[in-house]
């Protein structure tokens, strides 16, 4: 009972919860960026470098072993394959991008809100006003 008391507050802290909110959004915002990498960035870069398809590069390092009567694979290539590695490193540096600049905007925001000056402290009243606030206390002290 103890530590299922003390789990429930170790997960039941802000910090944690607001943790986890961070790791599925970062989770969801991946998916967004490898479709992004995947959809649109390669195919365009495939066109640029004509119509070369990143994934499909790889080194061979041992090749398939076939059955040569039935066309059966008995052992399959092994593969380096690193036109995947090179689709994950612009991912990643996708991914990285976009969180610098999410930072970056997130830290003017910051600086804006430092910086804004102090609202300016209320004008002494007047002679005049400070004469009437006490002709005001004056006629409320008589009532």
């Amino acid at each position: 009972m103890a530590l299922l008391k003390e789990f429930k507050e170790f997960a039941m802290r802000g910090n944690v919860i607001d943790m986890a909110v961070g790791v599925v959004i970062g989770a969801a915002f991946g998916k967004i960026i490898s479709s992004l990498v995947d959809d649109i960035i390669m195919p365009l870069v495939g066109v640029v470098t004509g119509g070369i398809n990143f994934t499909d590069y790889k080194f061979v390092i041992q090749q398939a072993v076939i059955d040569g009567q039935t066309q059966e694979i008995i052992k399959p290539e092994v593969t380096m394959n690193w036109g995947s590695w090179v689709q994950t490193v612009v991912d990643f540096l996708i991914v990285a991008f976009c969180i610098f600049i999410a930072i970056k905007g997130i830290n003017q925001l910051k600086r804006k809100q430092e910086e804004a000056p102090a609202p300016a402290p209320a004008p002494e009243p007047t002679k005049e006003e400070v004469l009437l606030t006490e002709i005001r206390d004056l006629l409320k002290e008589k009532k």
